[in-house]
């Protein structure tokens, strides 16, 4: 019996059945993982053996939850006790972290199995897994195309069915945009509802933690699990009302989604196509989707991308040579330990980034750039507050088009950020979002769609993914049976 091709909800009730063991799941995933690991670089860390334990385990006692004995992965900027986590940077190569973080304790108390660290754009900063220090992920639709990012090896992990679900990390639509491109759903909870202890920080304000599945049901079930305060973060906020699983009522009758109509001319046609199929089948589930604008949406890229660098200039600003991480062991003095321990240990991307954050941070351009980034963050916040006031949900595309060819980009960064013109806009206003797959290209290659939704209303946003789920098969397309051209 192939278990891959199960979603993480059917292998864990296989496995409550007593259909299938813990210890037969992670055999299966291995062996897809060494078949497939040497060319897709999905991990930086397998840990074969450390799963097998935990599958044995929960063999003798397995929780009560609806997850329990399904192996999935983590991106590798969570924090696992007496494993390596390394953000994919040679800064933190050598690093092994002495805690857990909350989202990785209350995964293994809800009876997860852990099989390793997925690669991922170095400290979070990419658009398509191509800046790790560990080699570049390729998309398991098209190994000459990009998997997305940051979050690439978790989504590309999922679509190839060398783990069930994973755990990510979306502060510009890390979770999103590679969900999109590999044909699976990736959802970015509400800010605040998740923990980020333990999540090494890219940009505190914009970085929250969740899930990458095949389906929304799948995300719903990990988000069950994750979800609620933490005394160790103090953004987190209380979570109240009935679980996500059982908001996912397959109606939407009542529901009215807003489609910003001007997005669609800022993209390729078949992801014009989906979003217009996508609109159609919420209709037939009950929904009522009305074409709106959604103003202020290059000035959010400017915004989002002048805020994040800024913190991520903070955030980084400890990785100096000095307590941990690469260390230069030809500095003569303190300033060159720091230059050179820094110019060596961080890629280009990451440098280019903290440059950036630490130029308008700086005191001649604070007003006239972090300052207005600032009041455009609030400007966006309120023109979406308005339009979710009349709206429940947004119908939007995720990116302009399929995934871009490896080195596309080549020396144009500018060009890769503003690919993320459908998903920025989430994190800088806190907002829950769900990607999922919609109609491929004409070659086959996955597309997504995307449904925003109020704060705290991720059940909602959920369930819309739910319903098109329910009336279409293209969440359950797999790399392996040939569908690209």
């Amino acid at each position: 019996m192939d278990l891959t091709a199960l979603t993480a909800l059917e292998l864990g009730q296989a496995i409550r059945r007593g259909e299938v063991s813990p210890t037969e799941a992670v055999r299966q995933a291995m062996e897809r993982i060494r078949r497939e690991q040497s060319d897709n670089h999905t991990y930086i860390t397998v840990t074969e053996e450390l799963a097998l334990e935990q599958a044995k385990r929960l063999e003798q006692h397995l929780p009560d939850r609806p997850l329990a004995g399904v192996p999935a992965g983590l991106k590798d900027n969570l924090c696992t006790a007496h494993l390596p986590t390394t953000c994919a940077s040679r800064m933190l190569a050598e690093f092994v972290s002495p805690y857990d973080a909350t989202v990785v304790e209350r995964f293994a108390a809800s009876g997860g199995i852990l099989l390793g660290k997925h690669n991922m754009d170095e400290f979070a900063m990419g658009s398509t897994g191509e800046t790790s220090w560990f080699g570049t992920v390729k998309n398991p639709w098209d190994k000459t195309r990009t998997a997305g990012g940051s979050s690439a090896g978790s989504a590309a992990s999922v679509a190839s069915g060398t783990c069930w679900y994973a755990l990510a990390s979306d502060t510009g639509g890390s979770i999103r945009q590679p969900a999109a491109h590999c044909g699976v759903t990736g959802m970015k909870p509400t800010y605040g509802t998740v923990s980020r202890y333990g999540l090494i920080a890219h940009a505190s304000s914009l970085d929250q933690i969740g899930p990458i599945a095949r389906t929304a049901e799948d995300c719903a079930a990990v988000l069950d699990v994750l979800r609620g305060q933490d005394p160790k973060d103090g953004t987190t906020v209380p979570v109240t009302g009935p679980s996500l699983l059982e908001q996912l009522t397959g109606t939407l009758d009542g529901v009215r989604i807003g489609l910003p109509v001007e997005l669609l001319d800022k993209v390729e046609e078949g992801v014009r196509r989906g979003v217009l199929e996508t609109a159609e089948v919420l209709k037939a589930r009950g929904a009522v989707v009305e074409k709106c604008t959604l103003p202020l949406v290059q000035e959010t890229v400017a915004a989002y991308y002048i805020l994040s660098s800024a913190q991520a200039s903070s955030n980084l600003a400890r990785y100096d040579g000095v307590k941990y991480g690469w260390r230069d062991q030809t500095a003569t003095n303190a300033n060159q330990l720091y230059a050179r321990s820094r110019s060596q240990g961080f890629g280009a991307e990451v440098r280019r980034r903290i440059l950036m954050g630490t130029f308008v941070l700086s005191a001649g351009h604070y007003d006239a750039w972090y300052r207005r980034a600032l009041e455009t963050q609030e400007q966006v916040k309120q023109v979406w507050n308005e339009l979710l006031q009349r709206y429940d949900l947004l119908l939007t595309p995720v990116t302009p088009g399929a995934a871009p060819k490896l080195g596309h980009y080549g020396d144009n960064p500018l060009a890769m950020y503003l690919d993320d013109v459908f998903t920025v806009g989430v994190n800088l206003t806190g907002l829950p979002a769900i990607a999922f797959p919609c109609a491929p290209d004409a070659e086959g290659h996955p597309l997504g769609v995307q449904l925003i939704g109020r704060a705290m209303e991720d059940g909602v946003v959920l369930n819309g993914a739910h319903c098109v789920q329910q009336e279409t098969a293209y969440h359950l397309r797999r790399p392996e049976k040939g569908e690209v051209k």
